[in-house]
C-alpha cells in the first residue's frame, strides 16, 4: 500500500468552497507515481508500458481547503496483463473520495497488452489487497510496511498542478 500525504490548494476548490470533483482524478494520479515506478523507475514517458483502459471515482463527503489530504493507494486486482489499483483520499478521518482505475501492461509498439510476470507479478503481489475499502485493512502494519519501504510520504506536498 502506498501513502501520500497532500495539502489542498486554493484552486483546487470550486464556487462551492469544497475540493473540486475534477482535482481527484488528477490527485489520485500523482499518488500513482510510487505505483508507476514498479514499472518505469525514472518515469521516463517513452519507456512507458502501461496503458488506462478504465477509471471511476464515487465522491464520498466533501474534501475541504486548509486541511491535509491522505491518498491511500494499492492493488485491488491483478490479472493476466491488466490490474486495478484502488484509491482513496482521507480528510479528518472520513473517506471523501473512492477511486478505481484498471490499467494494462501494454507494448505500444505492437498494440498489444503483455503479461505481468517474473519479478514484475512479485512485485506487484506484495501490494495486493483485495479489498476496495480501506477501513477493512490493517493500516497500522500496513503503514509500518510502507515507511520500511519508502512508501509513506510523512511531510504533506502543496497541491499537484492543473
Amino acid at each position: 500500500m502506498y501513502f501520500k500525504i497532500l495539502e489542498p490548494a486554493f484552486f483546487d476548490t470550486d464556487a462551492l468552497g469544497h475540493v473540486n470533483n475534477t482535482r481527484l482524478p488528477a490527485w489520485f494520479e500523482w499518488a500513482r507515481n510510487d505505483l508507476f515506478r514498479v514499472f518505469v523507475p525514472d518515469l521516463d514517458p517513452r519507456k512507458w508500458p502501461l496503458i488506462m483502459a478504465r477509471i471511476e471515482v464515487d465522491f464520498l463527503a466533501e474534501l475541504q481547503y486548509g486541511h491535509e489530504v491522505e491518498i491511500r493507494t494499492w492493488l485491488s486486482r491483478l490479472g493476466g496483463s491488466s490490474f486495478t489499483v484502488t484509491q482513496e483520499a482521507w480528510q479528518h478521518g472520513m473517506c471523501g473520495a473512492r477511486g478505481q482505475c484498471v490499467l494494462v501492461q501494454f507494448d505500444h509498439q505492437n498494440k498489444q497488452s503483455l503479461r505481468i510476470e517474473g519479478e514484475l507479478r512479485t512485485t506487484l503481489l506484495s501490494h495486493l489487497h483485495e479489498h476496495t475499502d480501506s477501513a477493512e485493512l490493517d493500516l497500522p502494519a500496513l503503514r509500518e510496511k510502507a515507511r520500511a519501504l519508502g512508501t509513506h510520504s510523512t511531510a504533506p506536498v502543496g497541491s499537484i498542478p492543473a
